[in-house]
C-alpha cells in the first residue's frame, strides 16, 4: 500500500465507531404497557383471566383467576408482578399466593416479552405476545425434562368492570 491510499484508509477506521449502532437501551417498565388490560379465554370448561395494571416507575402489577364453566368456582389464581431492578426487568409469579418464583426478562421485542428461568422445574420460559388483532398470547414453556406440556392462552381484550 502506498502513502497515499494508506490515508484514505486510516480516515475510513476512525469514521467506522461513528457510523456504529448506538447501544441498545436498557427495557424499561414502559416497554412492557401492552400487557396492561383485562384479558379473557373461554375453553376446556374453563374461564381464564388476566388483568394487569399501568406500569408505574418500579412494578407493574397483575394477577390471573381461572374459574370452572359453568359454575364459576375459583379453582386456581395467581399474583403477578413485573419489577424493574438494577440488574433488569423481573416477572415475578405466585401462583395461589404461595412462594415467588422469579423469571427474568431475556429478551424484548415490538410487542413480545420472554422471561426466563432456566433452573425452575416448570415453566422456565413466560411468553407474552401481543397479536395484530388486539388480542395477547401468554405461553409457559418447559424443556425436554419437564413432564408438563406447553400452555398458551390466546386472551381476547374484555371492557374494564364485572361481568
Amino acid at each position: 500500500m502506498t502513502r497515499g491510499s494508506l490515508l484514505p484508509a486510516l480516515l475510513a477506521l476512525v469514521a467506522l465507531p461513528a457510523c456504529a449502532s448506538p447501544p441498545a437501551a436498557s427495557p424499561r417498565l414502559a416497554d412492557l404497557s401492552f400487557l396492561a388490560g383485562s384479558w379473557v379465554v373461554e375453553a376446556g370448561g374453563a374461564r381464564v383471566e388476566e388483568q394487569w395494571l399501568c406500569p408505574g416507575s418500579d412494578a407493574m402489577i397483575g394477577m390471573g383467576r381461572t374459574t370452572s364453566l359453568p359454575e364459576g368456582k375459583t379453582v386456581f389464581f395467581e399474583y403477578l408482578r413485573i419489577e424493574a431492578r438494577a440488574d433488569g426487568l423481573v416477572y415475578v409469579a405466585q401462583p395461589k399466593g404461595g412462594p415467588a418464583t422469579e423469571f427474568r426478562l431475556v429478551r424484548l421485542e415490538a410487542g413480545t416479552a420472554v422471561f426466563e428461568n432456566l433452573a425452575h422445574d416448570f415453566p422456565k420460559r413466560v411468553v407474552y405476545a401481543k397479536g395484530p388483532d388486539g388480542g395477547l398470547t401468554a405461553r409457559v414453556e418447559g424443556d425436554a425434562s419437564s413432564p408438563e406440556k406447553m400452555e398458551e392462552f390466546r386472551y381476547r381484550p374484555v371492557a374494564p368492570g364485572c361481568r
